[in-house]
């Protein structure tokens, strides 16, 4: 048995429980909130950020979200999402880069300070300017999400993989957050609601990040 470290609204954190789930691997929740001084992750991260896995027994501890997936998919055989040719895999490497780094960087990583940190540790209002910026450029990212929807059955070839969990924990934090409005992206909403029905991602939609509540259609696997 696992312990995953996390907080509700860590798009990491959320593709490490994706691929848990995928895989069958027994885990538990442990909240965390690195932004707190006490918080025992300090202490199992020298990066102090989520997702951290402990094993139960204390003699395993690994960090970062691909570290973590990369691990289980050398060690357990159950449903492989980093898989085919060595092209396919560099291709669904190279998408969950892209999701990690750059639609956490533009969209992402802006609404949690925002709409998140700013209220519930800075006591501040959201900047409305950049809630806009965020807004025009999670449509350039889902402009890309259709692209690859149209073009490809999965978003990095024939099969699911990484990447498509990669993309749905980032795209279910900016869709928490009110960050998305899906008109003229039928594509992309589309893969969206099928990622929303598979079983290992029913535990995410039950989160919720205290003190932010989610909008109503935000746990409808149809919307």
């Amino acid at each position: 048995m696992w312990q995953l470290y996390h907080f509700p609204l860590c798009p990491f954190s959320r593709k490490v429980q994706l691929v848990l789930s995928e895989k069958k691997v027994p885990f538990v929740l442990q909240l965390a909130y690195p932004w707190r001084a006490d918080e025992p992750i300090h202490g199992l991260n020298a990066a102090s950020r989520t997702p951290v896995l402990e094993r139960q027994d204390g003699k395993l501890v690994l960090t970062d979200s691909q570290a973590i997936c990369e691990y289980f998919e050398e060690t357990e055989d159950r449903s492989p999402l980093i898989p085919g040719s060595a092209v396919a895999r560099a291709e669904v490497r190279r998408l969950t880069a892209l999701f990690d780094d750059n639609l956490y960087g533009d969209v992402t990583e802006l609404l949690l300070y925002e709409k998140m940190k700013k209220r519930l540790v800075l006591r501040q209002s959201p900047d409305s300017a950049t809630l806009r910026a965020a807004m025009r450029l999670t449509h350039e990212h889902l402009d890309y999400l259709d692209w690859l929807v149209d073009n490809r059955r999965w978003l990095a070839g024939a099969q699911l993989s990484l990447a498509d969990f990669a993309a749905a924990a980032q795209v279910s934090v900016i869709d928490y957050l009110g960050g998305i409005d899906w008109s003229g992206h039928e594509s992309a909403h589309g893969w969206y609601r099928v990622m929303k029905s598979r079983p290992s991602f029913a535990p995410l939609l039950k989160q919720k990040m205290e003190g932010i509540p989610a909008p109503r259609h935000y746990a409808d696997v149809n919307a």
